[in-house]
C-alpha cells in the first residue's frame, strides 16, 4: 500500500512549481553533457523538498527529449523489485521486442543491455534508498552512445556517490520566505491565478506565521496550502495555526502528497538500529537550536548509545564512531550541517528541520524514551512534577520562569535544561537520582553558584556540564570526586580548584574548565591521562610530573599554559609522538618579559604532522645568527593559526604565505613589531579569513596581484599607524565582507563615500559587498 501510494510517474507535471530555475539548469547542464562514459547524475535532498518534482521537469524538458534517442521512468522506493523494474523499463525502451513475462532478472538484464548498446538513453530512477539496488541495475545498462546518462533521486548522498564517485550530486536547498509564501498561496488560493493567487489583508499575518513554521520544506507548505484552500475566514485560519504541526501530520492523503509526518518517517523507519536513538535525541533541542556537534558526541556517548565494543571492533575512538553517525544521518538528509569547521570540512554545528524535530520528539514520547517540558506552557507555573512512570531522559525547555523539580524518579538517566531559572537542584529531594548519567544545568539567575554536595550521590554520572553568565562564577564541592564513571567535565567560569581525586578516575576523557587553571602537579594520574581527549586551561608542571606528557597518547585538543621553561620544552618535545593531536594552545607569556634572554624552542613543533589548529600566546626569540625566519617551525598541516604577544620583528607573510594548507590567520596583540609586511604573489593560496589587531608599529602594508585569491573576510583593528589601504586589494576579488574598527578616521574617509563623493582609495574596495565600520580614533 505505501508503495501504491508513494508511486510516481513521469507524465503527471505540477503547475504551481517555484525556485527550481537554477537547480534545472544545474541538471540539464550535467544531462546534456556528452561524456565518453555512462554518466550517474544525482538529485539529493530530505523528504519532501522537491526531488521528484525536479527530475519530472527536466526529464520532460523539450531539450531533454530531443537529445535522447530513448527515456524512462523507473520507481524504485524502499522495497524495491528489480525484476518488475526490469520489466517495466524493457516495455519503455524497446517496445519493438517480443516481451515475455517468463522472463528471469538475468535475461531482462541482458536484453536491456544488448538492445541500449546503440542508443543515447536517459534512464530515470525515482526514490533510491540502497546503493545495493544500484548495483543489481547496473549491468542492465552499457556505456551506450556518447552522451547516455542515468538520473537518481534519493535521500541518501552516500547511494549517490556509490553510482558514480565521480560526480558530486546536486543537493537540494530549502525555500526562502518568500519563495515559501509564493507557493502558498498558489495552493490555497488556486483559483485567483490572474490576480497571482492574492491572498486577502486579513489573512496574510497568520498565514505568513503558519507558513515560516515550514522552514522551507516544498511538501509542508503545499500541504498547508490545501488544507486552507478550505477554509475561507479569519477565524479557521487562526484555529489551524494554533496547532500547525498537529494539522499537518494528520492531513489526509491526497494527489501526491501524504502526511508530512508520514512522508519524513519513512527516513526514519528505514534507519539501522544503531542511528535510532541517536536519532530520536535530537529531538531534545528547542526548535531552531544551532547543536555543538562536539557537544552532541559526548552527550551520544554519556548516554550509551555508542557502545565500547566499537573502539575494538574497529579500532576507532568512541568520538570517531559518533562522528561517523552524524556523518550518516547529514548523508541521509535527516541532520543539516549548520557551520564548517576551520578546516571547512568537518562539521562544527549541525540543525534538524523543525518538522523532523517534532517527528523526533513524538516518536520519542511515544515510546517513552524522551520527555520535553516547556514550562512556559504548564499551567502549574514553575513546578516540574517528576513520576517513576516518566521517560528516562528528560529536557526542560527555555524558560523565563524559575523551575522546581518535585516528586520521585529514580530511573532518571539524564537531565537537560537549557537556559531555564534554576530555583534548586536538590538531589536528595528528587529521591537520589541514583542513575543518572547525563547532567546539563543552565543557570542564568546567580552571579555566583554553589553546587549542592549532594551533586557526590550521582555515582553513574557521565556527563556534567555547567554554566552561569558570563560575570558570575561555579563552585564545586569535594563530594564531585565521588563521581567515578564520568567522563565528561564541563564548566564555565569555575571559581574554585578541582578536587584532586577527581583526576584519578580513569574514565574521564574530556575537561574544559574555563575560568581557573588546573595547576595541581599531583593532580593527574598517568593512567588517567591514556584515555584523554580534551585536556583545556592546565599548567605545564602538571603535566611534567613523573613525565606524564608521553601518555596523552590519544588527546586532540590541548589547552596549556607555561610558568617554566623547562616545562615548555619537554611538552613540546612529547607532543611530536602524537599522532592524534590536532588542536594546541600554547601560552607562555608568563615565561618572561620582552627584554628577557631565554626563549622556549618551538622547533619540535614542525614534526607535528597531524596539527591543524594552534595557538601561540608568549614571545617568539629571534636568533640574530639564525639564517631561517623565526617562524619556520611552523608544520605545513596548520590550517588555523593565531598568534599573540610574539613580537616578530621579521615581516611573517614571508613564511606564512607558503602553508599550503592555511585557511585562517589571526596575528593579534603584539605579535608583529615590524613597519612593513608584505603578501606576495602566489601566497596564502588557501586563505579565507585574515585578522590583523593591535599592530601597533604596522604602517606598511603591500599586496601583491596574485595573492590571496580566495579571501573572503578580513579584519582590521586597532592599527592606529596605518598610513593607507593597500593598492593590491582591489586584485582579492573574492573578498565579501570587511570590518574595521579603531583605525584613523582619516584613513578610513578614504574608501568611503562621502556627500556623493569616492574617497581617493574607494576604488581599492568598490567590489566589496561588506564594509563595517565601528568607532574610528582620532587623526
Amino acid at each position: 500500500m505505501q508503495q501504491r501510494l508513494r508511486r510516481t510517474y513521469s507524465h503527471v507535471e505540477e503547475d504551481d512549481v517555484v525556485s527550481l530555475e537554477e537547480s534545472t539548469r544545474h541538471v540539464l547542464v550535467q544531462l546534456m553533457a556528452e561524456e565518453d562514459r555512462l554518466h550517474v547524475v544525482s538529485i539529493v535532498g530530505m523528504g519532501g523538498i522537491g526531488k521528484t518534482t525536479l527530475a519530472r521537469k527536466v526529464y520532460n524538458h523539450i531539450d531533454v527529449k530531443r537529445h535522447f534517442d530513448c527515456c524512462a521512468w523507473a520507481f524504485i522506493s524502499q522495497q524495491c523489485r528489480p525484476t518488475e523494474v526490469l520489466q517495466d523499463l524493457l516495455i519503455k525502451l524497446l517496445p519493438g521486442e517480443q516481451n515475455d513475462d517468463k522472463l528471469v532478472e538475468t535475461q531482462l538484464v541482458k536484453r536491456l543491455y544488448d538492445g541500449l548498446k546503440e542508443k543515447r538513453y536517459l534512464i530515470v530512477f525515482d526514490d533510491v534508498w540502497k546503493s545495493d539496488d544500484w548495483d543489481k541495475f547496473k549491468p542492465a545498462f552499457p556505456k551506450g552512445k556518447k552522451g547516455s546518462k542515468i538520473l537518481f533521486t534519493t535521500r541518501h548522498k552516500n547511494v549517490a556517490l556509490h553510482a558514480d564517485p565521480c560526480n558530486s550530486p546536486i543537493e537540494l536547498s530549502f525555500l526562502t520566505d518568500d519563495e515559501s509564501w509564493k507557493l502558498f498561496k498558489t495552493k490555497a488560493f488556486p483559483g485567483n491565478k490572474t490576480e497571482s493567487h492574492a491572498c486577502p489583508e486579513e489573512l496574510e499575518m497568520p498565514g505568513r506565521d503558519m507558513v515560516k513554521k515550514c522552514g522551507g520544506l516544498p511538501l509542508a507548505i503545499a500541504v498547508l496550502g490545501g488544507l486552507l484552500a478550505t477554509k475561507k475566514t479569519r477565524a479557521e485560519w487562526e484555529m489551524v495555526q494554533r496547532n500547525i504541526n498537529a494539522h499537518l501530520n494528520n492531513f489526509p492523503l491526497q494527489g501526491d502528497y501524504g502526511k508530512v509526518n508520514w512522508i519524513l518517517g519513512l527516513s526514519y523507519t528505514e534507519l539501522p538500529f544503531h542511528l535510532k536513538p541517536c536519532f530520536l535525541y535530537l529531538g531534545h533541542y528547542p526548535e531552531d537550536w544551532e547543536i555543538s556537534k562536539e557537544e552532541l558526541i559526548r552527550l551520544w556517548i554519556a548516554e550509551g548509545f555508542i557502545s565500547p565494543s566499537w573502539e575494538s571492533r574497529e579500532g576507532m575512538l568512541m568520538e570517531e564512531v559518533a562522528e561517523r553517525f552524524l556523518e550518516e544521518l547529514i548523508d541521509r538528509c535527516l541532520v543539516q550541517v549548520g557551520r564548517r569547521d576551520y578546516t571547512g570540512t568537518s562539521v562544527k554545528t549541525c540543525r534538524i528541520h523543525d518538522l523532523l524535530r517534532d517527528l523526533c520528539a513524538r516518536k520519542a514520547e511515544k515510546e517513552n524514551f524522551l520527555k520535553i517540558i516547556q514550562p512556559s506552557l504548564m499551567e502549574n507555573d514553575d513546578h516540574v512534577n517528576l513520576t517513576p512512570s516518566m521517560a528516562r531522559i528528560i529536557a526542560v525547555h527555555p524558560s523565563k520562569r524559575y523551575v522546581v523539580l518535585n516528586g520521585n524518579h529514580p530511573n532518571l538517566r539524564s537531565l537537560l535544561f537549557f537556559q531555564a531559572k534554576l530555583m534548586e537542584l536538590n538531589i536528595s529531594k528528587c529521591n537520589d537520582f541514583k542513575f543518572l548519567r547525563v547532567l546539563n544545568l543552565v543557570r542564568n539567575e546567580v552571579d555566583r553558584w554553589h553546587v549542592s554536595n549532594e551533586i557526590g550521590n550521582l555515582c553513574h554520572l557521565r556527563y556534567l556540564k555547567l554554566r552561569v553568565p558570563k560575570s558570575g562564577g561555579v563552585i564545586l564541592p569535594r563530594s564531585i570526586g565521588k563521581l567515578k564513571n564520568l567522563h565528561t567535565l564541563d564548566i564555565f567560569d569555575l571559581e574554585s580548584s578541582i578536587p584532586h581525586v577527581l583526576f584519578k578516575w580513569r574514565r574521564l576523557r574530556h575537561v574544559i574548565v574555563n575560568g581557573l587553571s588546573i595547576e595541581d602537579a599531583n593532580l593527574l594520574g598517568r593512567d588517567i591521562l591514556k584515555n584523554m581527549e580534551t585536556l583545556k586551561n592546565i599548567r605545564g608542571k602538571s603535566l611534567n610530573q613523573n613525565n606524564a606528557v608521553f601518555d596523552l597518547t590519544n588527546v586532540r585538543s590541548l589547552k596549556i599554559y607555561f610558568e617554566r621553561l623547562k616545562d615548555v620544552q619537554l611538552i613540546v618535545k612529547a607532543l611530536t609522538e602524537s599522532q592524534r593531536l590536532r588542536s594546541l594552545y600554547m601560552g607562555f607569556s608568563a615565561l618572561r618579559s620582552v627584554h628577557s634572554v631565554s626563549s622556549p624552542d618551538l622547533e619540535p613543533l614542525s614534526h607535528c604532522h597531524h596539527l591543524s589548529k594552534l595557538s601561540l600566546r608568549g614571545v617568539i626569540r629571534e636568533d640574530p645568527q639564525s639564517s631561517h625566519h623565526v617562524l619556520n617551525f611552523l608544520p605545513a598541516s596548520i590550517v588555523q593559526l593565531t598568534l599573540e604577544r610574539s613580537y616578530v620583528k621579521q615581516d611573517p607573510m614571508a613564511v606564512l604565505g607558503k602553508l599550503r594548507h592555511l585557511r585562517t590567520l589571526r596575528l593579534w596583540t603584539f605579535s608583529y613589531k615590524g613597519t612593513k609586511m608584505v603578501c606576495s604573489a602566489n601566497d596564502f593560496l588557501q586563505l579565507d579569513f585574515l585578522s590583523f589587531h593591535e599592530l601597533c608599529d604596522l604602517e606598511e602594508w603591500q599586496i601583491e596581484e596574485g595573492t590571496m585569491p580566495r579571501l573572503r573576510s578580513l579584519s582590521l583593528s586597532l592599527i592606529p599607524n596605518l598610513r593607507t589601504f593597500p593598492e593590491g586589494l582591489r586584485y582579492v576579488t573574492a573578498l565579501q565582507e570587511m570590518q574595521l574598527c579603531y583605525l584613523k578616521r582619516s584613513l578610513v574617509e578614504r574608501i568611503q563615500v562621502i556627500d556623493g563623493r569616492e574617497g581617493e582609495d574607494f576604488s581599492k574596495v568598490r567590489h566589496i559587498p561588506s564594509i563595517r565600520m565601528t568607532p574610528m580614533l582620532r587623526g
